[in-house]
């Protein structure tokens, strides 16, 4: 039986020790990294469509997204015409994350206005209707809540027909539901409503499976072309699996088999990682993983056996 496809990517918050940017995402390309993804807040990392852009020009095959776009911080106008240069300009290397934004810090210290989070989705709902629009070809007008377009013709026209791949990501029944029905990719993650309200354990596999049929139930004929995600907030290869994982436990309050089972947490000898890769494959469906910057060297070994 031919195995999966698996590709990991890795959330930088800025260049690799004793590297530019830009030679960073060449040191990502050549390792077998996929994805190289910028963060969207005030107080983290580089600019998203500055270190988007640069780290597409150092590189030929590597694919830069952000995790993720917060709709509340660009006009979605904007933000269309910027992705829009980037795929162009890239031949097709960009992925669109975006979110409805959860970060308190970043509305508080910016003086922007966090609304509740039934607000917040339905903007990035009209923020994605929006965009789509203005990767296509041709006037487009739209007529929203919180958005409203006339006639505009969104230009450049991407590189990739329709536009980039549109990423969502979400723990909760609307958002994943929104998800299956307008995403290409698809992150399935504990609920978080906002940076001050986390609830780690519903990342459990008892939750990700009801997530997962949640998409599953509202894809419909979209499902076969979907692909799952898992960002995942702890990743490492050690061979002490066991006790890596009950020091993750002991903050949440579960068993270091709970958390070691876990799709947001990835730990283990390479051995254990690509068998644990493949099992939740299997189980969820799960082809496509973000780990952060720390576990870059770690991950090497297990992109070479990935190959």
């Amino acid at each position: 039986m031919t195995s999966p496809k698996i590709e990991i990517g890795v959330e930088m918050m800025g260049p690799l020790e004793g590297h530019t940017w830009a030679q960073t995402a060449v040191v990502l390309e050549d390792s077998g990294f996929s994805t190289m993804f910028a963060p969207d807040h005030f107080d983290e990392g580089y600019g998203p469509i500055t270190a988007m852009a640069t780290a597409t020009a150092a590189t030929s095959t590597l694919r830069v997204a952000t995790a993720v776009f917060c709709g509340d911080f660009r006009h979605p106008a904007v933000l269309a015409r910027e992705l829009a240069s980037i795929d162009l300009l890239s031949e097709g290397r960009i992925e669109v994350g975006l979110g409805a934004g959860y970060q308190v810090n970043d509305y508080r210290a910016s003086g922007l206005t966090m609304d509740p989070p039934k607000v917040r989705v339905d903007r990035l709902i009209e923020y994605v209707a929006v965009l789509k629009g203005l990767f296509g070809s041709g006037d487009f007008s739209f007529a929203g809540e919180h958005f409203q377009i006339d006639a505009l013709d969104g230009t450049p026209h991407p590189h990739t027909p329709g536009g980039p791949p549109i990423f969502l990501a979400g723990g909760g029944k609307r958002m994943l539901t929104f998800a299956a029905q307008a995403a290409d990719i698809v992150g399935i993650n504990p609920s978080l409503p906002s940076s001050l309200d986390r609830r780690p354990t519903d990342g459990l596999p008892s939750a990700i499976d009801e997530k997962v049929q949640w998409v599953r139930d509202a894809a419909g004929d979209r499902l076969s072309s979907l692909r799952f995600h898992s960002w995942l907030r702890h990743a490492a290869v050690t061979n002490d699996s066991h006790a890596a994982a009950e020091e993750i436990a002991a903050t949440v309050g579960v068993t270091a088999s709970d958390i070691l089972d876990s799709p947001g947490v990835l730990i283990g000898d390479v051995n254990e990682v690509i068998e644990r890769l493949l099992e939740r494959h299997e189980r969820w469906g799960f082809s496509y993983y973000t780990v952060q910057q720390p576990a870059v060297n770690d991950f090497i070994p297990v992109l070479e056996r990935l190959k």
